[in-house]
């Protein structure tokens, strides 16, 4: 790491620049990518910095849409430097399919793409432990994407039987580990009921994994790097960078919904250990929440709609998994965790996605408020039974009926589109300065 630049003119640095965070404020699918993308061309270098191969961040421009799991959004943006930090659980193959598939559009990421060498390795054996794990023999059943997200997670506590993406660069030397962790993988998830069948697939088979691994290594090499010394140098030379979460904040594995949550640190808490850079980086954190709210899997969902509008919401929302291509559920927008992700991911404002998938309904609703039992909650609870026991409080304002997709000043909204948006804002505390209409870049309000 270089030590040419003295603290205090890293201070000045720091301070002179304008570091920025993206955080999805509910249960993913927010629509993060398109801010991302939006965002990217005003920074010099965009970060991954959790999560892994179970997100997806989908950007359209113009008629082209790109469907991104593992590469920041910030590819799409010819300047940007992409980082895949350490908090990121990398899948070697996932991540080949995704950088060919880009190539193969024309968009050359040399020079562009970074993976720190510290990230993990999603193995074989990680995506059939978590389907035998999520398949409620061994547990409750959680609703997972099955991309064996939780399992490195899981590993990387362990510690000596994980892989990190050092070891995939140095893969010579791990030949007699891998086999003592297959050898034991294979006892294991027979344990867990993994049957022949299961292990036919080669998850476990130590010689097709290590020729896997060697085929990723030769196309994944020349991106890997010491990314925390690269954006320390970064942040001294007063480039601009921007951190991108993935999944959302209701889904951090200790503030969210568990045990219905993923496995990393969600918002601007998991920059500094997921990214590598000092807390004190990043003052502005913009919070990302469609004008309702979505679910994927199983988990408590107090202001779902089991009715009509939750599946016109759905269908003209097109609300259904990037990743997994499972339906979503629907309903109307929480007020109540909004205010508590907030809080807790230090959101200094919110863009507001999908304004145009309300437009057309006679009136719509916002949860203000949570009773249990006869008491008035002022947050989620821990227990996921009682949070599915919760009584939610709705307030419902009158809709609008005009097609809003083509609008870009917010006064030239609907009346009741206005008085929504700023309805959202007085109850969660935070003003919406993007509101999005359509799925392209354009389709966007900007307000002061």
């Amino acid at each position: 790491m270089s030590n040419a630049t003295s603290p205090s003119k890293e201070v000045q640095l720091s301070a002179a620049t304008h570091h920025a965070c993206v955080v999805g404020m509910g249960w993913g699918d927010e629509g993060k990518g398109k801010i991302v993308d939006l965002l990217a061309g005003e920074f010099d270098v965009v970060v991954r910095f959790n999560g892994g191969a179970n997100a997806g961040h989908t950007v359209r421009i113009g008629s082209d849409s790109f469907a991104l799991h593992l590469l920041p959004s910030g590819v799409l943006r010819d300047k940007a430097v992409s980082v895949i930090g350490p908090g990121v659980v990398v899948d070697p193959v996932a991540l080949v399919e995704e950088i060919e598939g880009l190539e193969s559009r024309g968009i050359d990421l040399s020079g562009r793409l970074m993976i720190s060498d510290r990230a993990h390795l999603v193995m074989p054996y990680h995506k059939l432990e978590d389907r035998l794990r999520d398949s409620g023999a061994q547990g409750k059943k959680i609703g997972t994407t099955a991309k064996g997200i939780g399992p490195c997670y899981a590993e990387k506590m362990l510690r000596s039987s994980a892989f990190r993406m050092v070891d995939l660069v140095h893969l010579e030397r791990q030949a007699e580990r891998l086999k003592a962790v297959c050898d034991r993988k294979r006892a294991i998830l027979t344990a867990m009921g993994a049957d022949d069948a299961s292990l036919a697939g080669g998850e476990v088979e130590f010689e097709q994994i290590r020729a896997t691994l060697e085929s990723t290594r030769q196309k994944l090499s020349r991106f890997v790097a010491e990314t925390t010394a690269w954006l320390d140098d970064a942040v001294c030379k007063g480039r601009q960078l921007l951190f991108e979460s993935a999944n959302g904040m209701l889904l951090d594995i200790d503030h969210g919904t568990f045990p219905y949550v993923t496995a990393s640190h969600t918002g601007l808490n998991g920059v500094p250990a997921g990214a590598g850079v000092s807390p004190h980086l990043v003052r502005r954190c913009v919070g990302v929440s469609k004008a309702y709210a979505t679910r994927v899997g199983n988990g408590p969902f107090p202001s779902e709609l089991m009715d009509e509008r939750g599946e016109r919401i759905r269908e003209v929302g097109r609300e259904y998994g990037t990743t997994t291509g499972r339906a979503r559920r629907c309903g109307w927008l929480d007020a109540v965790s909004l205010r508590q992700t907030k809080l807790l991911g230090g959101v200094t404002e919110i863009a507001m996605m999908h304004m145009d998938t309300l437009s057309g309904m006679d009136e719509v609703g916002i949860c203000t408020g949570y009773h249990l039992r006869g008491e008035t909650l002022r947050s989620i609870p821990a227990d996921a039974e009682d949070y599915a026991a919760v009584e939610p409080e709705f307030e419902m304002l009158p809709g609008w009926k005009d097609d809003v997709s083509g609008v870009t000043q917010f006064d030239a909204l609907p009346a009741e589109a206005r008085q929504y948006v700023q309805r959202v804002e007085e109850l969660v505390g935070a003003p919406i300065t993007m509101v999005s209409v359509g799925p392209e870049r354009n389709q966007t309000i900007h307000r002061s």
